[in-house]
């Protein structure tokens, strides 16, 4: 072999070693922002998928879908009137723990609508919520849980009150969040 020829092979090795390098770069480093983006719901989208790839796919997906909706923050005024009808959901829990559990669910969802986020599928607003406030969602996917069982007269009052304890959570970050959840 010519000097030419073991000069273009030792070039041609060191141009795949950088290119193989910047591609694993470019993966972790969307790999990382994943993770701290969608928190335990990265997690969970990986062991609920074929594959790594396929979730992180499903992730980004998430993050497009929610950057092309108009959410915002709420007004004071309408903070103030969400708080205020928490606060009477709250008291009916004492005589009717589970229309309030109902409430919540339904105040949440309203909050949600007036931020402006979809809510006609429990599913897609789990996604879409994953991508500004995945660190609640698990509260929301319990009290979901229990609100259904609670519909069919399966849920204990302890349950219930888990259930509010749940929603809360979500209504609270919802309810104060100023900035857009991106």
């Amino acid at each position: 072999m010519t000097t030419y020829a073991w000069v273009a092979v030792v070039v041609v090795a060191v141009v795949a070693v950088a290119v193989v390098g910047y591609v694993v770069l470019q993966r972790q480093k969307r790999r990382n922002h994943l993770r701290e983006r969608f928190g335990p719901e990265y997690e969970r989208t990986v062991a609920e998928s074929e594959n790594r790839r396929e979730a992180e796919q499903e992730l980004l997906a998430r993050e497009r879908r929610l950057s092309e909706l108009d959410i915002r923050p709420l007004p004071q005024e309408a903070r103030d009137t969400y708080a205020n009808r928490w606060t009477e959901v709250q008291e009916r829990f004492v005589d009717a723990p589970g229309f309030a559990v109902t409430e919540a669910d339904q105040l949440v969802t309203a909050v949600m609508a007036e931020r402006g986020y979809p809510t006609e599928d429990f599913e897609q607003r789990l996604s879409d919520l994953s991508v500004g406030h995945a660190a609640t969602l698990d509260h929301y996917r319990a009290a979901h849980e229990i609100s259904g069982r609670a519909a069919r007269k399966e849920a204990s009052t302890e349950e219930l009150r888990q259930a509010m304890v749940h929603y809360r959570a979500l209504f609270e970050e919802l309810l104060n969040e100023t900035t857009r959840g991106r």
